[in-house]
């Protein structure tokens, strides 16, 4: 890039002369404004001036540089906006301009740099203007512990001036030491770097295509750096001992820019503390102190071997593939926060087996139709689902048993527009619906009430299924029972007399039983005639009861009935008639 042509390296050339060329005019309401262009190597930016400012400019550096005083055109009252005089001032100008540069080549007077714009495009003016403010507010602001946010263009400049080599202070005053800017990068603690898409302000230069050196920084603690691009930073690996959380955004094509960016000129290394098995070329530092890096919004598209050099806790990532979301799993199993929303992910499968510590989890904006996966997250406690494409209610059922999740998000998928979303929601998480906030909105009591008529019914049901199922069993039983008791060619069997207050046992040659045993207390709830017996470990059909007892006409002794080994149960309650 043109921008960026001054690069980091040795051998440099000389520095390149300024220009300032007028190369136009407008008319704004009652006065004519002059476009001047200036030019600084590869880098130009415009600036518009009245004459009246020019005219402000040459009275102070008369005074303070004894310049002639008959080098700028003079005043004129009449006709000085027609088009003859404007043209003919804007070639004067021009000359007057130039003129100046040449007079001062190395650093302009501050009000020739402030009228030409130096202090935003230029180098030096930059670095001197950023000086200055940190000598007046430099201590305030690290006493205050407040994130300082600097642009890339201003970090190049710095960087630009250190390779010089000239003195810290070219332009006489002591506030624009480049000393001060040292002494406060070496004990910041909080850093933002914030670069410009298309070109800045009114220059060419692209600011995120500019090389900079982060190593000036020593006591870093947090960075956030976006529209830079990662391949032009240098030094930030110097802040591996004390960086504890890193945001790199729109900036980065691969992970391995970001942390392990002196690995690129190897071609076998290996981190630090790792036990070596083969050949290496270098050996590379790990990231000691890192718990948060947030990598969203880049053009990441997989996760490299670079991440065995980090293990943070955090870690925000906004990629484009399910294949990277497996291979981060790989390496980062010690994760509590991880947000992948808006990835494109549609299937959540086998992520317990990777993600069991995982606390918090962003999963918004993806294509998810099953939460199957989730069912054995059982740390998770906040879990974001908002749009995505989960239609069916069966689905909740899959997070309703984890025990430890309170904040969930599932508005603006198909089930989040059914009549009376929330409660059957809430109804999922059965006693721990009270605990669970749905969609950052505290359940009410009302809601609690509607929840436990919800959860009433669904017993109910489940019930009934029991029961359905049950009765379907014991009339199979009760008809293979019977078929095995009818041989072909034999009498029916004989019945013995009974009460008609009795059940009728079936007798056969197979030994038919029949058993008392104890109730401990009939159930109700089970339906007419059933209840629990005492050490039983499943439910019989209640017969008619004698004084506490209750007669249990049970199948043949021939395979197993509900469970039991034999065919009634025996204990000091029971008898076999």
């Amino acid at each position: 890039m043109a921008a960026a042509a001054r690069s980091f390296g040795s051998e440099r050339e000389a520095e390149p002369a300024k220009e300032a060329r007028v190369v136009g005019s407008e008319l704004v309401d009652t006065y004519t404004v002059y476009i001047i262009q200036v030019t600084d190597g590869s880098h130009e930016w415009t600036v518009k001036h009245r004459y009246s400012d020019f005219h402000d400019l040459h009275e102070k550096l008369v005074a303070e540089r004894k310049i002639d005083k008959n080098l700028l055109p003079p005043k004129k009252i009449i006709g000085k906006n027609s088009r003859s005089l404007v043209e003919k001032r804007e070639k004067d100008l021009e000359v007057y301009l130039q003129m100046l540069l040449a007079a001062f080549p190395g650093v302009a007077p501050r009000v020739l740099a402030h009228f030409l714009h130096f202090h935003f495009y230029e180098i030096n003016g930059i670095t001197a203007a950023l000086a200055e403010e940190l000598f007046e507010k430099g201590e305030q602001l690290l006493g205050a512990g407040e994130v300082f946010a600097i642009r890339p263009l201003q970090l190049y400049a710095v960087t630009e001036q250190l390779l010089q080599g000239k003195p810290t202070c070219t332009s006489g005053d002591a506030k624009t030491d480049l000393g001060h800017i040292l002494d406060f990068t070496c004990r910041l603690k909080y850093l933002k770097v914030s670069g410009t898409e298309g070109p800045f302000g009114t220059s060419n230069i692209q600011e995120q295509f500019l090389p900079f050196d982060l190593s000036i920084f020593k006591s870093l603690h947090q960075v956030e750096i976006s529209h830079c691009d990662a391949k032009h930073i240098r030094g930030l690996v110097t802040s591996k001992p004390t960086l504890a959380t890193m945001s790199i955004r729109f900036s980065a094509t691969s992970m391995k820019e970001v942390l392990v960016p002196e690995a690129l000129e190897f071609d076998e290394w290996e981190p630090e503390g790792t036990a070596l098995e083969g050949p290496v070329t270098a050996v590379i530092p790990t990231w000691q102190a890192l718990t948060a890096l947030d990598l969203s919004h880049n053009s990441i598209s997989e996760i490299d071997e670079s991440v065995v050099c980090s293990r943070p806790v955090s870690w925000r990532l906004d990629l484009n593939h399910f294949t990277v979301f497996s291979m981060l799993l790989q390496h980062l199993y010690n994760l509590v926060h991880l947000d992948l929303s808006y990835n494109k992910l549609c299937s959540l499968e086998g992520v317990h087996t990777k993600l069991g510590n995982i606390k918090t989890l962003n999963l918004a904006g993806n294509l998810l139709e099953s939460l199957s996966g989730l069912h054995k997250l059982y740390s998770l406690v906040n879990l974001d689902l908002s749009n995505n494409r989960i239609e069916q209610m069966e689905e909740v059922r899959s997070i309703g048993s984890l025990p430890c999740l309170e904040h969930v998000a599932l508005l603006n998928n198909p089930l989040s527009i059914i009549p009376d979303y929330r409660t059957k929601v809430l109804a999922q998480f059965g006693d721990r619906a009270s605990e669970v906030c749905l969609d950052d909105t505290v359940t009410t009591e009302k809601e609690l009430d509607t929840v436990e008529v919800l959860k009433a019914i669904q017993k109910a049901k489940e019930v009934k299924s029991k029961l359905s199922n049950l009765e379907k069993k014991v009339g199979e039983d009760a008809r293979l029972s019977t078929s095995a008791c009818v041989r072909p060619g034999s009498s029916p069997p004989t019945m013995a007399p009974t009460s008609a207050s009795l059940p009728q046992p079936i007798l056969s040659n197979q030994g038919n039983r029949v058993c008392i045993l104890l109730l401990v207390e009939p159930q109700p709830w089970l339906g007419p005639g059933w209840g629990w017996g005492r050490d039983a470990a499943t439910c019989f059909l209640q017969g008619q009861t004698q004084g506490g007892q209750c007669r249990l006409q049970v199948a043949p002794l021939r395979g197993t009935w509900w469970g039991c080994p034999f065919c009634c149960l025996l204990d000091e309650d029971s008898q076999v008639l």
